[in-house]
């Protein structure tokens, strides 16, 4: 706003006191000044994959995607980690990072001193793995749990003592979880990420959520501006995986967007259809926080 500036009275003035008022009247008023317009607060768009898809795709992916999974563990089903080594060359490119580690299925947190030993040991493995990434202190490592629905009560201590320690080692604690309903009994339904968020232990822990049943996915998408994270249906996610490889037909049918004949998602610059991938949106460009030096 333009702050007003009062103007002398009426009464009659000398011309030496009118020249005085008229020069210091000139001097108070500011010139007109034009305020911002408020802007709408925007997300980003990343990908997520399991095996690392090669220097040359990175360039190519870089056109579509502002963030990149970055795996410090071996993704589900694999015996060996493909992304190590890689994070300075994606720094260059200008990736930001959604920085991941394998979590336990629930079958091996047999028990409680299991379930804390486990998560402690996790969280030690993926905290040295990290720092011999170069990724720095605050750094969110998301804890990757495949299982839907609500999670056992060991699962929720090993998460407790994943936090924990993650915490005390000087990085941030966060879950890749889903973020779809699921019914317990007649009216009574729960999401994975509402089981974690509402477990005291939990509550610190940042939520990369996914629910690619459309709506409210857009389906296999690349928008400039992507829907926000708040739109899964979780409202306090900072991630959501809206779209997967290869797509869940029960959940996909109805999408505006469609995936590959093969069913896999590929991005627009990707005319090979060589990176099948997943498709997120962030509220920030770096979701970890993981871009920065050590």
């Amino acid at each position: 706003m333009i702050k007003s500036t009062e103007k002398p009275g009426r009464a009659a003035l000398s011309s030496v006191t009118f020249l005085a008022a008229a020069t210091l009247l000139a001097c108070s008023v500011s010139p007109q000044t034009s305020v911002a317009p408020e802007t709408t607060p925007r997300s980003y768009l990343g990908f997520d994959r399991n095996i690392y898809p090669g220097d040359a795709a990175l360039p190519i992916l870089r056109k579509t995607f502002v963030f990149t999974s970055y795996w410090l563990s071996p993704s589900p089903g694999e015996k060996t980690n493909t992304w190590l080594g890689k994070r300075e060359f994606l720094r260059s490119l200008g990736f930001g990072f959604l920085v991941l580690y394998r979590g336990r299925e629930s079958g091996e947190l047999k028990n409680e001193a299991a379930a804390k030993r486990n998560g402690t040991q996790d969280a030690k493995n993926a905290v040295a793995a990290a720092k011999s990434e170069g990724f720095a202190s605050g750094t969110i490592i998301f804890l990757d749990i495949e299982e839907g629905g609500r999670l056992p009560a060991n699962y929720h201590v090993y998460l407790g003592a994943w936090s924990e320690e993650l915490t005390r080692a000087g990085y941030h604690p966060g879950v890749y979880c889903s973020g779809m309903p699921v019914k317990e009994e007649p009216g009574v339904t729960i999401t994975t990420a509402d089981d974690i968020r509402n477990d005291a232990a939990s509550r610190d822990i940042t939520i990369w959520a996914y629910n690619d049943f459309c709506p409210p996915s857009p389906g296999c998408a690349f928008p400039q501006n992507p829907p926000p994270p708040s739109s899964s249906g979780i409202g306090y996610a900072a991630v959501w995986q809206f779209a997967q490889s290869p797509r869940r037909k029960e959940f996909t049918a109805h999408c505006p967007a469609k995936y590959a004949s093969d069913g896999n998602c590929y991005a627009p610059g990707d005319t090979a259809h060589a990176w099948f991938l997943d498709v997120n949106s962030a509220a920030s460009s770096d979701p970890s926080s993981g871009a920065h030096q050590q």
